[in-house]
């Protein structure tokens, strides 16, 4: 009786122990876009992998999803053949396996999204963000590589530059903020003595700063003992790696706070007023300051006296105000160049390929601002 008591306790221990085991791992999935393009042409081939950053190796089947369809391919790589507009959509891809408590799984990985263009043209771009000073290299292909005479660039539907179809590939150097935008290509050739002409469908062109402005948190009462309080100094820095180190500068007052650190925080007697930081990369020289921020303070406004206020004469209730124009004089400068939108008369990509050609047509495809310089005034 006693065996079979303990047989039974022992049983229902192990359903509560097996109960309680995780069906998710702390392990992340990890997926790339083999092809290295993520627009490609209807009919092309793509090809996704998924890996597990798993230290023992285990044996783990994969899991692949469009949106929030699960696909039947359960392999390390989904290979894509004679791809259909259909396909586009984000992909992911999830790790699973049998263990002797059961089945887990990975999280799942961070999208991949692959476009399939039905159209003629395509402007292919970079997959990721590109920094403030770095070049952009974009390319504009046409469906089964005609000879092309012309290609013009275009971004947010203006021009920018245009050169003969040999070189499909374009450059801009030294990017900056205003170079943001939705990129578009379009491309002419002549077939049989007729110029045919096509336009690629938007591209986005992300572009991020290599050091933003920093902001400041001061969180009070961090160290009440010694009253003290924290201030940090949040701040991106998107700097390809090995990145070089960062310097963090705390002032109070426009006076700084002690010698650079590399930590981003700061421990500070909490007294009032105005405090800032500063974000520095001494090997690229780059330098950020953050607004400054009011702790204690009270609020007041600096207006003159009313004495030194000018005066105007009352007028009546009855007394219109009389304006006088002021005639405008024309600008000496050059004159402005008028913006080339996009023609509205091009095939686009959205048209589907086979819809393109018609049996009576001929196929086309033939170190400064340290506010305090270096003073060292520390509480």
């Amino acid at each position: 009786m006693d065996k079979l008591i303990s047989l039974f306790v022992f049983s229902a221990l192990s359903q509560i122990v097996v109960s309680h085991v995780p069906t998710e791992t702390s392990f992340r999935a990890n997926i790339e876009l083999v092809s290295e393009q993520s627009r490609i042409f209807s009919g092309e081939r793509a090809r996704l992998r998924c890996s597990i950053p798993d230290v023992h190796r285990s044996n783990w089947t994969y899991l692949w999803f469009r949106g929030s369809e699960e696909l039947s391919q359960t392999g390390g790589e989904l290979k894509l053949w004679n791809t259909k507009v259909q396909e586009s959509g984000k992909y992911y891809c999830q790790g699973t396996r049998n263990t002797k408590v059961g089945k887990i799984r990975t999280q799942q990985s961070v999208p991949v999204e692959l476009k399939v263009d039905g159209g003629w043209a395509i402007l292919q771009v970079p997959q990721h963000p590109q920094l403030v000073g770095s070049t952009l290299a974009v390319t504009c292909r046409v469906r089964r590589n005609p000879r092309l005479e012309e290609i013009i660039l275009y971004k947010d539907g203006v021009e920018v530059m245009r050169q003969n179809g040999h070189k499909p590939d374009f450059y801009l150097n030294n990017l900056s903020l205003e170079d943001l935008g939705v990129y578009s290509c379009r491309a002419s050739w002549d077939v049989r003595r007729q110029t045919l002409s096509v336009t690629s469908a938007g591209a986005h062109v992300q572009i991020l700063e290599v050091l933003s402005q920093p902001i400041l948190e001061i969180i009070p009462n961090y160290d009440t003992q010694l009253k003290r309080m924290k201030l940090t100094c949040h701040v991106q820095y998107n700097a390809p790696a090995p990145a070089p180190p960062i310097d963090f500068y705390f002032y109070k007052n426009n006076r700084r706070l002690g010698p650079a650190t590399s930590d981003n925080y700061n421990l500070v007697k909490q007294t009032p007023g105005l405090y800032s930081c500063k974000a520095r990369v001494p090997q690229l020289d780059l330098s950020k300051s953050s607004e400054p921020k009011n702790f204690g303070l009270r609020a007041t406004g600096n207006f003159p006296p009313a004495a030194s206020l000018p005066r105007f004469p009352k007028l009546s209730s009855h007394q219109p105000i009389q304006f006088t124009p002021v005639k405008s004089t024309p600008s000496q400068g050059p004159p402005l160049k008028t913006s080339q939108p996009v023609p509205t008369t091009l095939l686009t990509t959205d048209q589907v390929f086979n819809s393109a050609t018609t049996q009576d047509q001929a196929n086309p495809f033939e170190e400064p601002g340290d506010m305090s310089g270096d003073s060292a005034d520390s509480l």
